[in-house]
């Protein structure tokens, strides 16, 4: 069985292995060398935790300490391809498939393909639309660029990196010299010091992203996106979502030619080009190509409901199925349904104890799945105020036919993070303490009585109430309760205090499913108050569970009024 090797397997690339083994090859994963610092271990061993989500079996070897033994290491498997899942594995992927006579791009072309200035330098030389930038190691040949261009505003960047870290946008000199300042100390994902920034003007439009795969110098796209990032106040760049163009918009089509003149000019005639363009006044512009399957950690399932393809398994066809490739070439941009990759952004620091949206998501129409880390038990882990791609703390990944219902859900999520974070993820801490049972009896009792006038009723409740014609239920015995109701009262407080989150929430979603159409569910304040986030956070279990918030009534405060649409 032939050999396939893939260079650094992670995100998106790591279907490539599924691709590999289904089309009767070994797949054979080819880690590199990483920075012996606290990111660079944090970097590797997110790539080892990665595997779980291969399913099929394969081989791991690593990098040597020189090129050459690394080179005769691979040269032992006797490899069909060398293709690289992820950015960093781009230079060694490209430097072993040349000096294997594999099929590649001319190694001529690698700067061009993987220095942010380089490319910008080769589409000059093109005559192609490009960004002037320099590249800079101190404070005083960025500030010679900034002044002699004459420029205003400016993009820093480092000359290799991926995810927007440590770039920066500066809108004035001042700002200029402080970021410099700032990120000449940072290192980056891998672990590796920023020794070498580049300085660009700055362009100002919309964000795209335009994936190809190249076959003999013949290019095809397999899908296009667009951002929507935010500026934070420190000219950091955040992602915020991003999401399927599923037809061209005006002034659109120009940038896939625009894109295809980019791939000829760096030189590609084998593999996948993930490019982000802007779009001005001007048209489009290059902001920057990676030469590998696009990111986002998407699973094939993902991608395939989206576009019948995945990346890599195009890719793939692209060096062992031309006949394929090109027959693929003849058929018309065509998406099956609409996508959106929602990216969580942490406000601040955060000890976080619990992800209750990895529940909450669920509900979403559109949903397909939710990437946060599995806390509780136990377990807790620190989460750093989003700043670029790498510290965002997880991702949703929406898909569905109806675009509005993507929409609608992606809207749902940003007014969670926006106003009940700790519905995202959750300290688990709440400044108020319980009270004795007699207390929450007499506070509970006076909105019982107001609300038998909707009709049957069921309190659910930690504390029984003695003398009051109402069905009672502890929260733990919904589920046995036959029937639904007009109205329902909750008096919830130690099952909050002493359950996980996660029980918590699928007791209070069991509570609103016995409410009868038009019926009222009433949820006071020593209840919801309980909740890590409060008010906002059960008012997101009300919209999750497909219920409308009510307006309140003059008279009735500090209770939230729920109704069944």
């Amino acid at each position: 069985m032939k050999n396939i090797i893939v260079v650094e397997c992670k995100s998106t690339g790591k279907n490539f292995i599924g691709d590999i083994a289904n089309m009767g090859f070994n797949p054979v994963i080819l880690e590199t060398n990483v920075a012996d610092t606290e990111e660079g271990k944090l970097y590797y061993q997110a790539v080892k935790n990665g595997y779980a989500a291969i399913k099929h079996d394969f081989e791991v070897i690593h990098e040597k300490e020189t090129y050459v033994e690394t080179l005769e290491m691979v040269k032992s498997y006797d490899p069909l391809l060398v293709l690289p899942a992820n950015e960093r594995g781009v230079i060694l992927a490209s430097k072993l498939a040349y000096d294997l006579d594999l099929m590649a791009n001319d190694i001529e072309n690698l700067d061009a393909m993987t220095l942010k200035n380089e490319m910008q330098n080769r589409l000059a030389e093109c005559g192609l639309r490009h960004i002037k930038g320099k590249n800079v190691t101190n404070i005083e040949d960025a500030l010679d660029f900034y002044d002699s261009e004459g420029l205003t505003e400016v993009v820093i960047k480092p000359v290799y990196g991926s995810g927007s870290a440590s770039v920066r946008i500066c809108e004035s000199r001042e700002e200029f010299i402080e970021a410099f300042k700032l990120l000449v100390h940072k290192t980056n994902e891998y672990g590796d010091e920023n020794e070498e920034f580049l300085i660009q003007e700055r362009i100002k439009g919309e964000e795209y992203i335009v994936n190809t795969v190249s076959c003999e110098g013949m290019h095809r796209v397999t899908t296009v996106w667009k951002y929507h990032k935010i500026r934070t106040n420190d000219g950091a760049i955040i992602y915020d979502s991003m999401d399927s163009i599923n037809e061209l918009s005006i002034g659109e089509s120009e940038m896939i030619e625009y894109a295809y003149n980019v791939a000829d000019a760096l030189g590609i005639r084998y593999g996948p080009v993930h490019g982000e363009y802007m779009i001005d006044d001007k048209g489009p512009v290059l902001i920057e190509v990676n030469c590998r399957p696009m990111g986002g950690d998407m699973s094939a399932e993902f991608l395939d409901r989206v576009s019948g393809q995945h990346e890599t398994d195009s890719i793939l066809y692209a060096y062992l199925k031309p006949d394929l490739f090109k027959e693929q070439m003849k058929r018309p941009y065509q998406l099956f349904a609409h996508a959106s990759l929602k990216f969580f952004i942490a406000p601040k620091d955060i000890v976080a104890r619990s992800a209750p949206m990895k529940n909450i998501s669920l509900k979403l129409e559109s949903h397909l799945r939710t990437k946060l880390d599995d806390l509780g038990h136990g377990y807790s882990k620190q989460y750093l105020k989003t700043e670029d791609l790498n510290t965002s703390p997880g991702t949703v990944y929406l898909v569905h036919e109806d675009a509005s219902i993507v929409q609608k859900d992606i809207e749902f999520i940003r007014n969670v993070e926006r106003n009940a974070f700790s519905m995202v993820l959750s300290s688990g801490k709440h400044d108020a303490e319980l009270k004795d049972d007699e207390v929450y009896i007499n506070e509970i009792r006076p909105l019982v009585e107001k609300c038998q006038k909707y009709g049957i009723g069921l309190l659910v409740t930690d504390q029984f109430i003695d003398d009051i014609d109402i069905l009672q239920v502890k929260p733990q015995d919904v589920g046995d309760v036959i029937g639904s109701f007009d109205f329902i009262v909750i008096n919830l407080n130690k099952i909050i205090c002493n359950n996980s989150p996660k029980d918590v929430i699928e007791s209070i979603w069991a509570t609103f499913s016995k409410i009868k159409k038009n019926g009222l569910i009433f949820i006071p304040e020593n209840t919801y108050d309980l909740l890590d986030g409060g008010k906002n956070s059960m008012e997101v279990l009300v919209k999750a569970a497909g219920l409308k918030i009510e307006l309140p009534p003059y008279g009735v405060f500090d209770t939230i009024i729920a109704s069944k649409k």
